[in-house]
């Protein structure tokens, strides 16, 4: 049994989340403030909603540095809007990011199809703790408008998987304690469960 939690900063319906992690018998408590943050379980960032209210509700919940919250190394994954917010700022607003991974996030190209939607296969560009298990080219599901575009010294280090529509996205970052993906797992079948049992097992560890 693994203790989990989600940070529910009132963006959208968790429970496509919360029903993958208690399908691989997670203990699943979602949470509406991070000074309830227990340190010694994962955390999870949900991906529905936009930058600014999501950065204003984790603004409002602690009082220092979102990285010192988990400094005892406690696990935690970004799905899609939580991938963004690790970064420095978005162009989807003006809040300040998490800034626990270096870069930022743009808006997908005006020659691409906004928002990306549907099926796209990772490419793996790196080891990856998330991605154990999984095949390279496995098919993952998108639904997003803006992507992580790390700093070019940091890119290497950071982006362990990508996807092609037309520019190259990353798709999967790691950093430390901290996981980013900008597809949703909890939507991507069978591929998307084994990196939710990763997920679980990283946070056993």
């Amino acid at each position: 049994m693994t203790d989990v939690e989600i940070f529910d900063y009132g963006a959208g319906n968790i429970f496509s989340l919360k029903n993958s992690l208690e399908r691989e018998g997670a203990t699943v408590k979602v949470i509406t403030n991070l000074g309830d943050h227990d340190l010694h379980k994962g955390l999870l960032l949900p991906g529905v909603g936009n930058f600014d209210p999501a950065m204003r509700a984790v603004n409002r919940t602690i009082h220092h540095k979102f990285a010192d919250l988990v400094r005892d190394g406690a696990p935690v994954l970004g799905i899609c809007l939580g991938m963004e917010m690790f970064f420095a700022r978005s162009a989807e607003g003006r809040e300040a990011g998490l800034n626990v991974m270096d870069g930022e996030v743009v808006i997908l190209p005006d020659s691409m199809k906004i928002p990306h939607m549907g099926w796209n296969s990772l490419r793996f560009k790196g080891e990856s703790r998330l991605l154990d298990g999984v095949k390279d080219e496995s098919w993952v599901y998108f639904v997003h408008s803006y992507m992580v575009k790390p700093n070019s010294t940091a890119y290497a280090s950071l982006v362990k998987a990508e996807c092609d529509y037309g520019t190259l996205v990353p798709a999967v970052v790691e950093h430390d304690n901290f996981i980013g993906t900008q597809f949703h797992p909890e939507k991507s079948g069978p591929v998307g469960r084994q990196m939710i049992k990763n997920f679980l097992e990283i946070c056993r560890q």
